[in-house]
């Protein structure tokens, strides 16, 4: 049995005890050869309902279902062994009220093995996450832009400018006092995301917010430079690997038109062993 295996993987309150520590490194996976592949670096990895646009062309998060977050995420959970699983709640499968959250996120948790569920929203969910973790559904809060309301906020806009950081403290606050074991800060000032950190007992997550966050999460696609069809500020590309794809399959289909591929050491001849 390999070291990897013989590791013992995080649950909540292990993340939850990470407050204020070395920060926890998060990153999507949608399929289970990249979940191989960032399983090593991160403490978690989460199935994102960003897996609507950046595998499924779809123009928003709304569009994404409950089967199509099952899917990737059982993908997802074959690839790990040392990163905690979570995985995100779908538009429409927790909003209705705490019985519903709670029916989809059991049968997400069975179905995936994740060791937790994460939905967007402040004080107006705070009630559905008390609901969830006094029933043993540990949660992941998400405050600031939550991209499932982006037509009711008018676009991906940065939240909490001004007089409306009141508003990002006062869900920030309530989620925590909810029960959260962690939360995600996206596309809030720096300055709001730090006070924030200072203010609430359990880790911030920031995407688009501060590094004086508990940790930090990017979408996986975004960071390699796989997904182009947008860049937010917050992303940092620490590869291209969408435009050296694009070089390989552009060499690949002029090799196939000057008949140049394959090549001898690629096809088979009549005696064995050749």
């Amino acid at each position: 049995m390999s070291a990897t295996s013989e590791a013992k993987r995080p649950v909540p309150p292990d993340i939850r005890a990470r407050k204020g520590g070395v920060p926890l490194v998060m990153l999507t996976a949608y399929t289970t050869p990249v979940a191989r592949l960032v399983d090593p670096h991160c403490d978690i990895v989460l199935v994102g309902d960003s897996l609507g646009m950046v595998l499924h062309g779809l123009p928003s998060t709304l569009g994404v279902t409950m089967e199509m977050m099952i899917l990737h995420g059982q993908a997802v959970a074959r690839g790990l062994a040392r990163a905690m699983l979570v995985v995100d709640m779908p538009f429409g499968a927790y909003e209705e009220g705490p019985a519903q959250a709670f029916r989809n996120a059991a049968r997400l948790m069975t179905e995936t093995g994740a060791a937790a569920v994460k939905l967007e929203g402040g004080a107006h969910m705070a009630p559905t996450i008390a609901f969830l973790s006094e029933r043993g559904v540990p949660v992941m809060a998400h405050v600031g832009l939550t991209p499932q309301a982006v037509n009711t906020l008018g676009g991906y806009r940065v939240q909490g400018r001004g007089e409306d950081g009141d508003r990002i403290r006062r869900d920030a606050v309530a989620v925590a006092e909810a029960g959260a074991f962690a939360v995600v800060l996206e596309k809030v000032p720096d300055a709001l995301a730090a006070e924030i950190t200072r203010a609430v007992d359990i880790p911030t997550i920031g995407i688009g917010a501060s590094a004086a966050c508990d940790g930090q999460v990017l979408v996986v696609d975004d960071m390699l430079g796989l997904f182009t069809a947008f860049r937010p500020k917050f992303v940092k590309r620490y590869a291209e690997l969408g435009a050296e794809a694009d070089r390989a399959i552009a060499a690949y289909a002029a090799e196939v038109r000057a008949r140049t591929f394959p090549a001898p050491e690629h096809v088979f001849g009549e005696a064995p062993g050749r």
